[in-house]
């Protein structure tokens, strides 16, 4: 599923651009997903999309409050993505409701704990759907693969 949503990232500057669910599943096989993956990840976008038009926007005046997560999130995210949530959001780079957002399509994953190569994409794909381009530095930590960069 995250090898598609990274194609979507790649190949498709906004989700409006996307065609709908039919034909870009029709693309997708053609591009060489399976199909499974391919249902996991437009499931998982139609997810997104339900959950960002429900979502109510929150007003917070001061950015030094801070996101308490139950038990059963810091089971199902695990403590390095957890750390990397407080970064982005400490950065300003996650508004507490596209935190919140973040967090709900973590939780949607069958990934437990969710590894942090796959919750950096997480956080790309809710920027993207919130026509929202990380900075040049954010967007490299997000691309990321987890290798140690070369030393030139």
């Amino acid at each position: 599923m995250f090898d598609v949503l990274v194609y979507l990232y790649e190949n498709y500057f906004r989700p409006d651009a996307c065609p709908d669910a039919d034909t870009l599943a029709r693309k997708l096989s053609a591009a060489g997903f399976e199909g499974e993956e391919i249902n996991d990840a437009l499931s998982w976008l139609s997810g997104l999309a339900s959950v960002t038009q429900t979502t109510i926007p929150m007003v917070y005046g001061d950015r030094a409050s801070f996101r308490v997560f139950a038990d059963l999130e810091y089971e199902r995210l695990g403590s390095e993505s957890i750390g990397f949530l407080c970064f982005l959001d400490s950065a300003g780079v996650l508004s507490p409701v596209l935190r919140e957002i973040v967090v709900e399509r973590a939780l949607a994953t069958d990934e437990t704990p969710v590894p942090l190569d796959k919750l950096k994409i997480i956080v790309l794909m809710v920027l993207w759907s919130q026509g929202e381009e990380p900075d040049a530095l954010i967007l490299e930590e997000l691309l990321e693969d987890g290798d140690a960069p070369a030393i030139h």
